[in-house]
């Protein structure tokens, strides 16, 4: 049996017993009611969305669901190249909401693993909870199993959370039941006869003679501490089924394998590889076949985050990846012999050969592969001078004799830092030559690096985090429902509740800041990127005098929480008011809105299907668009999806709205999602005849001429692999171009030319100031000011650096210096440093041959200037940078070769 015939069998088989099937979830875990999930970094069982129907916070949409889930994993990840450690597996899950229980799921668990999947039966035993006579009845008397294959154990192994009883945590909570196949000959199987049968299984698990195939997880309690201090196990309204099966392992039980790595599942991935390498996978225990199974199974794992818009970072779910990525890199490299970039010609055999069950694989395809070259690039660069100096610092005698590599800066930070190397891949090849990490270096380091990042960006909350309330709502009030697409005005709406710092009241007063909750609204809550709706609360009567100026609107697990201050009088619970949206804010939210998404068609129009959105924010002033491309955009193109925007602007296309479409219809629509949002069965459309389709529940223009004019304001790099574009529309766009003709008047005005002219004017001057350049450069040399400034050149890379503080007296700017030294070299970067009035001047100039390389006179003088207290930036060929702290001008640019080398990775 296939294991794509697998998965679909299993489906069928419990849609049979009447469950409704549903999505996954992505891997950046978000639960079914569409809110991120911060508990872990990837989703890593089917039973996580689900996890406010368990708790009772929200109704799912049927008693009994099936799902298919995408898992990540990372706890084992430095096993992965053995035979059964993955990060990447999937979930077969199916779930009772206070529907059946073990009367029902345990038989049909026996059913679809012995009659569907054909497993002999005779080699599954099951343990249960030492206590759960019911579930032992059920296994020995219904399913048939004897006495000696069903095995009590302790709650550390058949209870979850594992011995919550005891340690915690408090909340829903039961025993369980797991499933067992014997993976070895009987003849190797514990034949201790001193020993019980239950005895004797757990010398064989221990011993690897057991294969868990999954487990029925009985959440039938409420667990917490009485006033006694002793934890109490209360029953719950309604008793729940989870059903986690591993899908890889049943896959290689029933294909018939010893190993996940022998399936389907991989063998196409190893055999793109063999092709690739001209070596052979045996299936072994030595170095070319741990490396072949590292790059295969991780090759699946990279495909499938990218897939769901996690790209390679620094940080969090991103630094995962980027880790699994290089790890895979360097055992390719290293092992397999790969000089060049590999991993995205193996990529498209994950992308055939689970696309069709996993359609984002496809529809993303060329983003996935794309990304994954990009990141290769990026570390093959930089992989043997990394190496060079991990061996070189893994050699020092002070290393060698410790057995320990310093963790801070000059250690394994740098080696991150600078070099792109993950920690993990560090501390791999460290211990290879039997050398640790000082972790606790390393954290402290990475900690004080990370809280001077966040406070240059300038992150603050600004909304605290109600999901607490979120139950005590669920047990009082039906969800707000919005009624704001059509109309901004009501004139019968009831407040439900006020929140004031997370806490419930009864009402609020003037000067109150409150959230307050109404039965049915015209507020949009932000979402999606669009912001929250603004505007008015009055009583029924119009009075004035009792007024709640609304600020900002945000989504609490379906409630919508008007977030203001009272400006007069008194609001109460249950008082009926009238709501006014502000008019203004919504229309130019709502062509900001809908210009965004022809954005994003013009984008994939003049760069390529890879681009897809990373984050937006919409607002009445402007849109930010963040999407997934690499490279800066050339100005003509900038200039031609700016005019493909405007032309399909001056159309006067309809916007059409679809609601209530099966999500399946949607895409066979072309409808584009957005990465890590959860969509339902049902979703709404927005749609741009011939132009543009999107997933989307915002507010839109009905006619694309309502937008006016599209001006793109400002396009940057925010993140590796992702770009920002910022711009403006109708009056806003406006104002833009006559504040740019208002600067262009001026400009021409010193020049003394007509605004028409003002491009020749300017080469006039560019041609003068050449001029006297070149007569102040052969004074110059004629005084020899040049000669007895010395500049010892350092090679990096085959790139010339020539860096130097500039004296005091020195006749020169440094700009001015740096173009005269400039001048006839070639891959040459030249960073110089000057002390005026007491404070820093940094420049830095790149030739232009070095630009297409990655280097970034900008970027580069931006982190020079940082060491001396300043900040600056400016184009990639040239830019200027100011700082404070003069005696730290020699620090500075003592950094540029480190600075250079880290930007390169």
């Amino acid at each position: 049996m296939k294991a794509s015939e697998l998965r679909q069998k299993y489906i069928e088989f419990y849609k049979s017993k009447g469950h409704l099937q549903l999505p996954g979830s992505p891997l950046p875990p978000v639960d079914a009611l569409g809110n991120p999930d911060t508990s872990t970094l990837f989703t890593s069982a089917g039973m996580q969305q689900f996890k406010p129907y368990f708790a009772g916070a929200a109704v799912p949409p049927s008693g009994r669901i099936c799902t298919v889930q995408k898992c990540v994993r990372t706890s084992d990840i430095d096993s992965v190249g053995d035979t059964s450690h993955c990060t990447f597996f999937e979930m077969l899950g199916n779930f009772s909401f206070g529907d059946y229980f073990k009367a029902e799921v345990i038989p049909w668990t026996w059913e679809f693993l012995t009659v569907v999947c054909g497993i002999d039966a005779e080699r599954l035993n099951v343990t249960v909870y030492k206590e759960d006579d019911e579930a032992f009845s059920i296994w020995h008397n219904v399913v048939g199993l004897s006495e000696d294959r069903i095995h009590r154990l302790e709650a550390d192994k058949n209870y979850w959370p594992a011995n919550v009883i005891e340690d915690g945590p408090d909340g829903p909570c039961g025993p369980c039941s797991e499933y067992f196949y014997r993976v070895a000959p009987l003849e190797e199987m514990c034949a201790d006869t001193s020993l019980t049968s239950t005895e004797r299984f757990l010398v064989d698990d221990e011993a690897g003679r057991w294969l868990e195939l999954g487990n029925n997880v009985f959440t039938m309690f409420d667990r917490s501490i009485g006033e006694d201090g002793v934890p109490v196990l209360t029953p719950l309204p309604k008793k729940n089924n989870d059903t986690g099966m591993g899908f890889d392992r049943i896959a290689f039980v029933v294909q018939g394998k010893t190993s996940v790595f022998e399936t389907d599942l991989f063998h196409p991935i190893l055999q793109k590889v063999e092709a690739l390498s001209g070596k052979t996978y045996t299936g072994g225990e030595g170095e070319n076949d741990f490396a072949f199974r590292v790059v295969a199974e991780h090759v699946r794992s990279m495909t499938f985050c990218i897939a769901d818009g996690i790209l390679p970072g620094n940080e969090g779910r991103g630094y995962v990846l980027r880790y699994i990525m290089r790890r895979a890199i360097r055992y390719g490299k290293t092992v397999l012999g790969f000089n060049e970039p590999f991993l995205h010609l193996v990529a498209p055999v994950v992308v055939a050969q689970m696309g069709d069950f996993y359609t984002e694989l496809k529809e993303r395809e060329e983003l996935i592969l794309r990304t994954i070259l990009d990141e290769e690039d990026r570390f093959l660069r930089t992989l043997d001078s990394g190496m060079a100096k991990l061996i070189e610092l893994l050699e020092t005698p002070e290393v060698a004799e410790s057995k320990v590599l310093p963790g801070g800066r000059g250690g394994a930070f740098t080696l991150y830092d600078t070099y792109g190397f993950p920690i993990k891949l560090t501390q791999e090849m460290a211990e290879e030559r039997g050398i640790t990490v000082d972790m606790a270096a390393f954290e402290a380091a990475n900690l004080e690096h990370s809280e001077r990042s966040k406070a240059a960006s300038g992150e603050k909350e600004v909304f605290g985090d109600y999901n607490a309330l979120i139950p005590e709502l669920q047990k009082q009030f039906p969800q707000t429902e919005f009624v704001g697409y059509d109309t901004l005005d009501i004139d019968d709406a009831k407040i439900l509740a006020i929140v004031k710092g997370g806490t419930l009241i009864q009402k609020a007063e003037k000067g109150d800041e409150v959230e307050i909750i109404l039965d049915h609204t015209t507020f949009y809550a932000e979402s999606g990127g669009q912001v929250g709706d603004r505007g008015e609360f009055y009583p029924p009567d119009g009075n004035p005098d009792n007024t709640f100026d609304v600020l900002d609107t945000k989504k609490l697990g379906g409630y919508f929480l008007h977030r203001g201050m009272v400006t007069d009088g008194v609001f109460t619970v249950g008082d009926a008011i009238d709501a006014f949206v502000d008019p203004e804010k919504r229309r130019n939210t709502a062509r900001n809105h809908t210009a965004t998404h022809l954005l994003q068609a013009a984008l994939r129009q003049v760069l390529g299907n890879h681009v897809y959105q990373k984050g937006s924010s919409v607002n009445s002033e402007r849109l930010r668009f963040d999407f997934t491309h690499s490279a800066p955009i050339a100005y003509e193109d900038l200039r031609k999806i700016e005019a493909i925007v405007n032309e399909e602007i001056t159309i006067d296309t309809e916007v059409a709205t679809h609601i209530n479409v099966p999500i399946e219809d949607a895409k066979a629509m072309g409808a584009m999602a957005l990465f890590g949002e959860k969509y339902g069965d049902r979703v709404r459309v927005v749609e741009v005849p011939e132009f543009s389709t999107e997933l989307c529940g915002g507010t839109h223009v009905r006619q694309t001429s309502e937008i006016g004019l599209f001006r793109i304001v400002s396009e940057g790099g925010v993140a590796a692999g992702v770009r920002r574009i910022e711009a403006v529309t109708g009056a806003g766009a406006i104002a833009y171009v006559s504040g740019r003709e208002e600067v262009l008047d001026r400009a021409a005005s010193l020049l003394k030319v007509k605004p028409t002219d003002l491009v020749s004017g300017i080469e006039r001057l560019q041609t003068t100031i050449s001029d006297l350049k070149r007569t102040l450069a052969e004074a110059k040399k004629g005084g020899g000011l040049n000669n007895r400034l010395e500049i010892e050149p350092v090679m990096l890379d085959g790139v010339t650096l020539l860096v130097k503080a500039l004296p005091s007296d020195f006749p020169e700017t440094p700009a001015d210096f740096a173009n005269t030294l400039a001048q006839d070299k070639t891959e040459t970067i030249i960073v110089l440093g000057a002390e005026t009035g007491g404070k820093v001047v940094f420049v830095a100039k790149v030739t232009k041959d070095l630009l297409d390389r990655g280097y970034h006179a900008g970027n580069l003088i931006r982190e020079v200037a940082k060491i001396a207290g300043g900040n600056g930036g400016g184009k990639p060929d040239f830019a200027s940078a100011g700082g404070k702290e003069v005696e730290k001008i020699g620090e500075a640019l003592s950094a540029v070769p480190e600075l250079i080398t880290k930007m390169r990775g």
